[in-house]
């Protein structure tokens, strides 16, 4: 029971490492609020949870809204009476080359996946200073550190949140609050498998791995659950935790290499 009596926040909670980063908390004695867009699969997670044992909360709202992340913020508090832990899971993806990729879809990329990171942030340090400390995680990608072609948009807003991370890490060292960040390699989530595109493209991703597999969604929620249990890590702050298989490790981009992505 490493989350006893501690309430976590988790945004893009209701699919992927999200969901399995709710549920894994929820056996670790955690009370859960899980965040995203969809009432439709926010339903779906938490019947999923419910099949499993476990209750939790979801929360309608897009963390790329200041308005959407203040008002989920005071709905936890109002709920749990304080927030000890944030999972910033939420996150999209945009490929392709520079000369095709839509201000549009620029914005949202990096809206989503940075922006949100900082909005949850922001709105959620003031009542953790308040209960004095709290452990702050951000999911980053391999992209974010070892980019690739045609992927601009997602590596640049993946590398941003390495960068905020470190950032606030040192901010708030001094009061109680650790922040650090996971980087998760390719992984088995709706997002990996709506980039494959077809059954056949997907399985061929393991040969990108090292180890010669991709990441189960449970497998990056056991190092989201470590940097977030004090009995674990709480000597650690500003750290980046890599879980690719080994991806990463000396790894040489090559023109037309897929994405390493959550």
């Amino acid at each position: 029971m490493l989350l006893e009596d501690k309430v976590a926040l988790i945004t893009g909670g209701t699919s992927g490492i999200g969901l399995a980063t709710a549920h894994l908390f929820a056996s670790e004695g955690a009370s859960v609020a899980i965040v995203g867009r969809s009432q439709e699969r926010g339903a779906k997670a938490l019947k999923y949870l419910s099949s499993r044992g476990y209750e939790a909360t979801y929360h309608r709202g897009d963390v790329s809204k200041e308005e959407d992340s203040i008002r989920v913020v005071k709905e936890v508090v109002e709920i749990y009476g304080g927030i000890d832990i944030l999972v910033n899971a939420a996150g999209v993806f945009t490929g392709g080359p520079i000369t095709d990729l839509s201000v549009e879809d620029w914005d949202r990329t990096i809206n989503v996946n940075l922006r949100g990171t900082f909005l949850m942030s922001k709105f959620v340090v003031p009542y953790m200073l308040r209960k004095g400390g709290g452990s702050i995680i951000n999911v980053s990608s391999t992209a974010g550190v070892s980019p690739y072609p045609n992927g601009t948009a997602y590596c640049s807003a993946k590398a941003a949140v390495i960068a905020f991370t470190r950032a606030l890490a040192l901010e708030l060292a001094s009061k109680g609050i650790r922040v650090n960040v996971v980087v998760p390699g390719l992984t088995d989530t709706p997002m990996l498998r709506s980039i494959a595109g077809s059954e056949e493209a997907f399985a061929r991703f393991p040969q990108l791995v090292p180890i010669g597999k991709i990441a189960v969604p449970e497998q990056v929620a056991k190092a989201i659950l470590f940097l977030a249990s004090e009995d674990l890590s709480s000597y650690i702050t500003g750290a980046l935790l890599v879980v690719d298989g080994g991806m990463t490790a000396g790894r040489v981009t090559t023109a037309g290499s897929q994405a390493s992505t959550r």
